[in-house]
């Protein structure tokens, strides 16, 4: 999921440079959804991480109940 982040993030870099070159309507809106994809990209990375790390430490606790 990192690489696919870091795809969208030079997708974003791309955009915002060609808004800022042609100062076309378009391209800033384009470069405005695409920063945001980036954004929503980066919450829902940090919302799994997290949820992972609960199902670690509740796996681990788990275990110990086994031993």
């Amino acid at each position: 999921m990192e690489a696919e982040l870091e795809y969208h993030r030079h997708i974003a870099d791309d955009a915002e440079r060609d808004a800022v070159v042609s100062e076309h309507p378009v391209d800033k809106r384009e470069a405005g959804a695409t920063a945001a994809d980036v954004r929503r990209f980066e919450r829902r990375l940090e919302e799994i991480s997290r949820r992972r790390s609960k199902l670690v430490d509740k796996r681990a606790k788990l275990l110990e109940k086994l031993d």
